[in-house]
Order: structure tokens, then sequence, then C-alpha cells
């Protein structure tokens, strides 16, 4: 009901009839998903059918003013699941004012930051928290209120981020696909700080270019989007605990001719000690292959992590990541997405795949297959074996 009405006063805010030189775009799309699982749950109480669906809808609505200093966005994010009540979620991915100066933007508001460079796993990615409930990819993120301040420079783009609220993770409820043995009891988190979910969190980002290589350099220091668990007092859910953390965070990408050379590099202070983690690797892409538009990319990513078993679980510990890239590169937007994880220690596989299409001006599709193997019982993936699935999107445009 709260994002119902901070949905309407912002709309509300928005000039109804813009005057002569402002800009005003209001644009929808609706998706409707259908999820199928080809195996039987794995857990008591988890939803059997191996059909699923779901239903998203956005809306945005995007103004500047005629001086071209001024802008606003509201993007209010609306998801119905079939299946599972924790799924559906109302979330505001965008509601905010910006004024930009020469040499400066100031944005009050709600507002997604995304930062990273590699494909498997974005670690210094952490202003936005992980909707995690939407997709298990850690793709999709939450509108994160902040107020921020953007430098520009002659060496170098400065970031500075004030975020007075903290947004806690999504999680599958009992019904849901994607959870644990216990359900995650997302109504009862606990916090280390005693400010719980109004701790003020501070980031501060230094981005530049040097040649070829693009570099950027991070600091924060506040609440961990990545939550550890514990066992409630009746031992029926597990409660997540968000700690306070400190972490830097470096991502360079470095391009020559055909390659792309990438990394992602962090250490954080975090509940028991300080730990570093680190994904780097390359993509190699092959143009205008056999004489045709379509270009053909091979990537490479190895993911190191060093936390202990105390720290948030993470299943990007000592992996291989291979995939392949295909952009045909025709009026449709056709491309795919393919690749695996391999855990060098236990064996354990994650298989993606993502195709993609655009149907005539106002249609969009879109293909996943997504697979676990090889984990045995105490491994990171091993609550996800049964949840194999194929998903198909489809979104119509306004």
């Amino acid at each position: 009901m709260r994002t119902l009405l901070l949905v309407i006063l912002l709309a509300a805010l928005l000039p109804q009839s813009p005057a002569r030189g402002e800009e005003v775009d209001i644009s929808a799309s609706v998706e409707m998903q259908a999820r199928a699982f080809w195996n039987d749950p794995q857990w008591v109480g988890q939803d059997d059918q191996a059909l699923q669906g779901s239903v998203v809808s956005i809306t945005e609505f995007r103004w500047r003013n005629e001086d071209g200093n001024q802008r606003a966005s509201l993007i209010p994010y609306l998801r119905w699941d079939a299946s599972d009540d924790e799924r559906s979620l109302s979330d505001l991915r965008e509601a905010y004012w910006a004024f930009e100066g020469d040499d400066y933007e100031l944005l009050v508001g709600a507002n997604t930051v995304f930062w990273g460079v590699t494909e498997s796993v974005h670690l210094v990615d952490i202003i936005n928290q992980t909707d995690f409930a939407g997709d298990i990819d850690g793709e999709d993120k939450l509108g994160q209120p902040m107020v921020s301040l953007a430098l520009q420079r002659d060496w170098g783009e400065i970031s500075a981020f004030v975020m007075p609220y903290f947004r806690e993770r999504t999680f599958a409820g009992v019904d849901g696909r994607f959870r644990p043995l216990l359900p995650v009891d997302t109504d009862n988190p606990l916090y280390e700080s005693s400010d719980m979910e109004k701790h003020v969190d501070l980031a501060l980002r230094y981005s530049h270019y040097i040649g070829d290589i693009d570099i950027g350099l991070n600091v924060f220091s506040g609440t961990s989007r990545e939550p550890r668990f514990v066992l409630a007092p009746d031992g029926a859910s597990l409660l997540p605990v968000y700690d306070q953390i400190d972490q830097v965070g470096l991502d360079l990408q470095y391009t020559e001719d055909s390659w792309l050379w990438k990394l992602e590099a962090i250490a954080r202070d975090g509940h028991s000690g300080t730990f570093a983690a680190a994904v780097g690797g390359f993509e190699y892409t092959m143009y205008q292959v056999s004489e045709s538009s379509a270009d053909v990319g091979l990537l490479l990513e190895y993911q190191y992590d060093g936390r202990d078993e105390f720290e948030p679980v993470t299943i990007n510990d000592n992996d291989v990541f291979i995939g392949t890239r295909l952009a045909l590169n025709d009026v449709q937007d056709t491309a795919v997405l393919a690749g695996f994880s391999y855990d060098t220690d236990t064996g354990e596989i994650f298989v993606n795949i993502e195709a993609e299409r655009r149907f005539g001006e106002d249609w969009f599709g879109e293909l996943r297959v997504r697979a676990f193997s090889g984990a045995e019982q105490g491994d990171t993936t091993y609550w996800l074996q049964q949840d194999d699935y194929v998903q198909l999107s489809i979104t119509r445009y306004f």
C-alpha cells in the first residue's frame, strides 16, 4: 500500500501537460512468464505444479525540463506470481529528481545503479539489493533510496552515495521453488546495527579510462546486501542476518582489437573477518562469421572467493565459467548467451542458456533454460538440484 501511495504521489508531481520545451515520455510493458519444471520438488511444502506462471508490469514516466538541466524518473514495478505469494512484489525501480550542472549531477530519490564488467558474477555491484525471488541469477535489483552527487573532472568522475534506508533481499516462500530445506522468514530479519533498516550506508566510486583501460575504484561502508542465516528459535525457518561491512572494490576492462579482458576484485571486512574475492577472464569476439552479419563471442572466467563458513554463502568460490555469445545483428535483435559454471572442488555444474528476439515493433520474447547437477548433500547448490527449468517470457510494449 505504501508503494502504491508513493507511485500516485510521484506521478502527480510530474507535469500533466508539459510546458513548451519540456519533454515527457511515458511507456509501459506487460510480461507473461511461464516456467516449466521437469523434476518433482525437493522439499515438503513446495508447489508441485510442473507449469508455473507470473505476470510483470513496468511503467516508465520520464520528464526533462526546457533548459535540460533537470529530469525526473518514475518506474513502478509490479509482479504477480500464481504459485508463490512471496514472489509477488511491488517496487519502485526508479523514483528520483536530478539536477545537472556543468560538471556535476545531484540526484535525490530511489535509483538503480550498476557497477561491474564481468559476465558470470558481479562482485563490485553493491549499491542495490538483489531481488532473489525474481531470479536466482542476481541480475534483478530493487530500487535503492539515496542522495548521490557525481563530479566530472578531467582526471575522472567521482560519485558519492548516501543511502538512508536499507532494502531487504527477497526470497521464495514456503510454496516457491529455489528455496532451501527451511524457508527464509523475511518478516523477522536480524541486524547487527541497532538502527536496523534505517542505518545510513555510504559509498564512493572513482571511474576513469587510461588509453584502452577502463578503471573503477569503490568504497562501501554499511549494511551488507548479502545476508547470512541462523536457525529460528522454533527451528521451522531461517532468519536472515544483515551485518555491517566495509568493502573496497576494483573493476578493470582492457580492450584490444577483438579481446575484452575483465577483472573484478573486492576486499571485505565482514562478520567473521576480512576476506578477498575476485573474478577475471576474457571475451573474444569473432565478427561477421562466415561473411554473415552474426558475431560470436567466446567467454572464459575464473571465480575465487576466500570467505569462510561464517560469512554469507556463495556458490562462486572456486569455479570456472565457460560461455558463448551469439548476436545475429538482425532487425529482430536476435541474441543467445549460453554457458556453464564448474566448481573445481566439488564438481557442481550450473548451466544457463538465454535466448531473446524482438517480434515486430511491440513484442519481445525470451527463452531461459537453467539446470543444476553434480551436487551432493552439504554442497552449496544441493538445495537447487531439483529446480531445473525452462522459462518462456512474452513481453508487450506500449
